[in-house]
């Protein structure tokens, strides 16, 4: 009896574990963004290649700073831009700010997202930076390049990011509102289109940089299959215009994999299964 008893609880155990009873906390070693977590915050190869993507991408400055028929931004091609002021825009989170303590912080406490717990991560101001990334954003800047930041930080918090930016030495400006957040005006939603836009009215945007397609172009709540596509169609873009930096921990490339539905649990690891691929 005994025996029975502890066998039905370890095969509880081991569903809870799995999501497939769609129990409602996870054990740390059972979290899903462990392993992800842990590669952004101790592996070399981390490091060395988000110093690559921002090497490549400052090699890449000089050719298109000097091509004045060059925007890279799909939304500008139909303005004229030629005789504006170059700019760059990079996404914040997992692009110049690296916010892997407070994933690990979840992981730790066994807790789960929400974005009062968030906003309270952001106004630590304690966000290290992304390697690479203030030592391209200083170059861009003697250049004469206006750096523009776009993050899906609420607007109630850009202050904080501001002085964390600032604290690690990323290019500001007092004359200049270069960090654009979510709600900051209307319209400004997560899709970050209308802020593009609103750069491009006044630079013309030589390059962008961001962890998620979004950051690019309109990708907002497409599926897998468009996105991949994306990729395919502007692929000459990438890696002398356009910049994407690793992010496996969180992002609109999984939301994708289920179609940016409200799922259970359960069936979110359903369809996550389905996307694994196999040869047999």
């Amino acid at each position: 009896m005994v025996y029975q008893l502890k066998k039905k609880i370890s095969i509880l155990f081991l569903l809870c574990s799995a999501g497939l009873l769609g129990c409602s906390s996870q054990r740390p070693l059972q979290n899903p963004t462990l392993s992800a977590t842990l590669w952004v915050q101790n592996a070399a190869e981390f490091k060395a290649l988000t110093t690559s993507v921002y090497e490549s991408a400052a090699q890449n400055l000089d050719s298109l700073l000097r091509a004045k028929n060059h925007t890279a931004m799909l939304e500008q091609q139909d303005m004229e831009y030629r005789s504006l002021p170059p700019a760059i825009i990079l996404d914040v989170d997992e692009t110049v700010l690296d916010n892997a303590p407070f994933q690990a912080r979840l992981i730790k406490q066994n807790e789960s997202y929400s974005p009062e717990k968030w906003n309270s991560w952001v106004r630590e101001e304690q966000a290290d930076a992304i390697p690479g990334a203030v030592r391209f954003t200083q170059k861009a800047d003697a250049m004469g390049i206006t750096v523009f930041y776009l993050t899906n930080r609420e607007a109630q918090v850009e202050m904080a990011t501001f002085n964390n930016l600032d604290a690690l030495g990323f290019p500001l400006k007092d004359d200049v509102d270069v960090l654009l957040t979510k709600n900051e005006e209307p319209g400004w939603t997560s899709a970050k289109v209308d802020r593009r836009k609103h750069v491009a009215q006044n630079y013309r945007v030589i390059m962008l940089l961001g962890d998620n397609l979004n950051d690019l172009l309109d990708a907002d709540d497409i599926s897998h299959q468009e996105r991949l596509n994306l990729v395919k169609k502007y692929e000459p873009r990438f890696g002398t215009q356009w910049f994407v930096l690793p992010n496996p921990v969180y992002g609109s490339w999984e939301q994708a994999l289920y179609n940016f539905e409200d799922l259970p649990l359960k069936e979110v690891n359903r369809r996550k299964m389905e996307k694994l691929h196999t040869k047999n």
